[in-house]
């Protein structure tokens, strides 16, 4: 009986003895961690932020009336490409006095209104580049396009109808980028090709010549008071001479008498 348990005693630590090897060698090799994910961009609120920003209440008041706010923003917040914007100031529409934009529809407004935004987000370094692709297509479609220059850092805008400038940068953070500009962007596609001239610019003001001194001549010749003295000797020369003459005629005169 006791050589009976010693075997069973001795099977059972073997077992046991197995398992544990077994287990040790079946463990997976650890994995490397997984990297975070990268943020995602801030949101960016296109409404409040053109409210803050300089006086841009009118380009506001239509991108609202229009819906292209919500456009804007979905570009903005929801594509990976992003929005570039360019803003006029408030005094850029009053100022528009010929083409007026009264008599548009609001599909030519719309579009109008998104000839001022491109599908993508440029810093002002990338301009550079931009300008040597012009023309660029903007969010209003094929037909709407615009040509940049950039001359020495400052970046120029040319629609046909507007030639403009930024001027200042409002917003530059990726995936938003908004520039103020000076005109109101007039695109071809709505009022044409039939482009007014360019007005002349003013002439320079005449600057009537300094006039020349008068010669020591010229003063001689027209002084009155040297034309004067010059009669008043003449009329004393002619005056010794005609006394002269009466006072040898009365001498002679004499003479003639004590003969």
């Amino acid at each position: 009986m006791a050589p009976k348990f010693v075997f069973i005693a001795i099977t059972m630590v073997v077992l046991l003895s197995s398992s544990a090897f077994a287990q040790k060698t079946a463990s997976p090799p650890s994995l490397a961690p997984t990297p975070a994910p990268a943020p995602a961009p801030d949101y960016v609120n296109l409404t409040e932020l053109l409210s803050v920003a300089g006086p841009f209440h009118t380009f506001l008041d239509y991108l609202l009336s229009t819906k292209v706010i919500d456009t804007l923003q979905n570009q903005a917040n929801n594509t990976e490409e992003g929005v570039t914007i360019f803003v006029p100031k408030d005094k850029a529409f009053s100022s528009l006095k010929s083409p007026s934009l009264k008599n548009l529809t609001n599909d030519q407004l719309k579009q109008l209104l998104l000839f001022h935004a491109l599908p993508h987000y440029y810093s002002l370094a990338e301009f550079t580049n931009l300008s040597q692709s012009s023309p660029v297509n903007s969010m209003a479609g094929g037909q709407y396009s615009l040509n940049f220059t950039d001359n020495s850092g400052t970046v120029h805008i040319s629609t046909g109808w507007t030639r403009t400038k930024v001027s200042s940068s409002v917003h530059s953070t990726d995936p938003v980028a908004i520039y103020q500009v000076d005109n109101v962007l007039l695109p071809e596609a709505i009022f044409g090709t039939d482009i007014p001239p360019t007005p002349a610019p003013a002439p320079a003001p005449d600057i009537a010549p300094v006039a020349d001194g008068p010669t020591s001549e010229d003063a001689g010749a027209k002084s009155p008071t040297s034309n004067l003295s010059g009669k008043s000797a003449s009329f004393r020369i002619s005056s010794w001479g005609i006394w002269s003459q009466l006072a040898l005629a009365v001498s002679g005169g004499f003479a003639l008498m004590f003969l």
